[in-house]
């Protein structure tokens, strides 16, 4: 099926046909189910460990826990990073607690076996009792697969794994034009929240929900259907692409643009008054004073955006459970784990920004509101002990009925729009790892 959309055809190789396999509840709360996932499209796929930046010098750390797995990333003497399962091989105990810090060794709180930063036993007590002969320069650490891609520490537990850049595949080459390396995470968030994982998944491949769950959104973000680019790559990964800087087009505008139109018009030289029922010439005079005005105003990364990335909403779903949502301010990353309990209607929802330096200025706007443009510190408690934005907080204001109502004998599964066809094929991929079709 061929869509004519604002950046041009859509080919039908990115409008791949779904089965239509049913979408049951109780996908959302079976145990047996629940490890099946985990053991076939997590463990094959790609995963975000942290900031490159939180590893600055050799020994430096970051922890991260997926499921019932904790992984350890550390800085080498020779500036790469390894990866490795978090546990001492002596008796399985976790070896380190922390989220993040800096050691040249890693001694186990059990019974003193040291590790070098490169994963090497160095040190034992009693090594001479060991029948099997001294286990130093003998046992490691387990390693696992470890990358760095756009400033972030990557890592996989399948050895046989592409490279993360070429597991991305098109998603890398269309981000990169936002100089992610060099930007900083200033919002840190990790909430539990009551639900399974693939309900927040599920959220965030589709935007049919915007005008109900968002209304907020409508004047400055065009959510019809229709003027929305969808793309589902071959490599389980998707993209929907909505113009920003302009309403909805769901509704009609005749008035002079509302906030935060008429601050974003004025911000960029522009007045409000001239746009008085001509909310559809708004984008293109943003991004037309964005390029000419951009980099006197400290917005150094425009000049490497294009026309379409310089105002509009590009939202990346990386199969199973990560969604970038970028602009030209900077990118959240929106990712719900597995708990590490193992319960299948409990999840971890992680909510980051990271956004670039506006040169001249201390802060950055973000989706929480102004913040200081410096690295963050880890916040970390259930869902609704803090705000997460006001988007967030809504997308997660649903999570707990719709895990209640899921378990109804009642809900036959799901009946989903043209729109939704994202939420379909997810769930396709997602039986062909269970069902070792891929």
């Amino acid at each position: 099926m061929e869509r004519k959309t604002y950046l041009g055809v859509s080919p039908s190789e990115l409008d791949p046909e779904v089965r239509g396999d049913p979408i049951a509840g109780d996908r959302y709360y079976c145990r047996d189910w629940a490890k099946k996932e985990f053991d076939t499209a997590f463990v094959r796929s790609w995963h975000i460990g942290g900031m490159l930046h939180d590893l600055e010098s050799a020994g430096d750390f970051i922890t991260h826990t997926l499921g019932k797995e904790s992984i350890l990333m550390v800085r080498q003497q020779d500036g790469t990073v390894k990866a490795f399962y978090n546990v001492c091989q002596h008796r399985g105990n976790l070896l380190v607690m922390s989220p993040m810090g800096g050691l040249q060794k890693f001694t186990c709180s059990y019974h003193s076996w040291q590790y070098a930063i490169d994963g090497t036993l160095t040190a034992v007590p009693d090594a001479e009792d060991y029948l099997q002969g001294n286990p130093c320069g003998k046992v490691t650490l387990a390693e696992i697969r470890c990358d760095v891609w756009g400033g972030m520490v990557w890592f996989c537990m399948d050895e046989k794994a592409k490279p993360v850049r070429e597991w991305l595949g098109p998603i890398a080459e269309q981000l990169e034009a936002y100089q992610l390396p060099k930007m900083k995470r200033t919002i840190y968030m990790r909430v539990e929240v009551n639900c399974n994982w693939k309900i927040i998944r599920d959220n965030f491949n589709e935007a049919y929900h915007l005008p109900t769950l968002h209304p907020e959104l409508k004047t400055a973000i065009d959510d019809l259907y229709t003027d929305t680019v969808f793309e589902m790559y071959p490599n389980e990964h998707n993209r929907m692409v909505m113009k920003g800087c302009m309403p909805s087009g769901r509704y009609a505008f005749d008035a002079v643009p509302e906030a935060p139109l008429d601050g974003l018009l004025q911000f960029w030289e522009l007045n409000p008054d001239d746009y008085r029922g001509k909310y559809n010439e708004i984008r293109l005079a943003i991004a037309r004073q964005r390029r000419k005005l951009g980099e006197s105003k400290g917005y150094w990364t425009f000049k490497y955006l294009d026309d379409s990335q310089i105002v509009d909403f590009y939202h990346y779903t990386l199969f199973p459970n990560t969604t970038f949502t970028i602009g030209p301010d900077g990118m959240q990353v929106l990712r719900s784990e597995p708990h590490p309990s193992g319960d299948p209607e409990k999840c971890i929802f992680d909510h980051w920004f990271i956004a670039p330096e506006i040169i001249g200025r201390e802060d950055i706007d973000g989706p929480a509101g102004s913040a200081k443009w410096e690295i963050a510190d880890l916040k970390y408690g259930k869902h609704g002990d803090f705000s997460l934005g006001f988007v967030a907080d809504q997308d997660l204001s649903i999570c707990v009925g719709q895990q209640k109502g899921l378990r109804s004998r009642g809900f036959k599964g799901g009946y989903l729009a043209y729109q939704e066809k994202r939420v379909q094929r997810f769930h396709e991929i997602l039986n062909d790892y269970v069902n070792g079709v891929c």
